[in-house]
């Protein structure tokens, strides 16, 4: 499965994929990290299309057009706030997976690339983050062999966790 999963160190906005995934906040109209850089490369039109939306729920994913991103669109998931994993953190961060894969599919595309989903100021465990997207994403991938999941990660420890999580069997 190496070809339709691949971790790698990259600024996610520049990636020639049919769709990136944005960590986006329930407002999805942008804010720091990958959310906010997204919505910078991406220009206003991003923020017009997103404040149509009326937001995203926890677990969710809505999907719009990439404008000026190397991408055709965004896929905006709304990933959980840590807060120990006893509130159902686990599930939400699998639902964002789930939901934005399906929006993949729905829309015939074959190139996805996600972020490390609520590993930043949302305080996920970057190992336990990694072992729910992988793990989703490789389910997905054997139901569905037409799609390629990247995980476009920030900085080489993060690489690093998400390619120990991928070597596993």
């Amino acid at each position: 499965m190496p070809a339709r999963l691949l971790a790698i160190e990259a600024d996610i906005t520049r990636l020639e994929v049919d769709a990136i995934v944005n960590a986006a906040n329930g407002s999805l109209l942008g804010g720091g990290g990958v959310d906010g850089a997204i919505h910078r490369a991406a220009g206003p039109d991003l923020l017009r299309e997103c404040r149509a939306l009326g937001g995203c729920a926890t677990g969710d994913a809505k999907i719009t057009r990439g404008y000026r991103l190397a991408a055709r669109h965004v896929i905006h998931t709304v990933g959980p706030v840590w807060s120990g994993g006893g509130s159902g953190e686990p599930r939400l961060l699998a639902s964002c997976y789930r939901s934005a894969l399906a929006l993949a599919l729905a829309h015939r595309l074959s190139s996805v690339a996600f972020p490390a989903i609520s590993c930043g100021v949302y305080g996920y465990p970057m190992e336990l983050a990694a072992e729910i997207a992988v793990r989703e994403c490789r389910r997905f991938v054997e139901e569905h062999e037409s799609i390629e999941i990247t995980f476009a990660l920030f900085g080489a420890a993060a690489l690093a966790v998400y390619e120990t999580e991928l070597a596993r069997p």
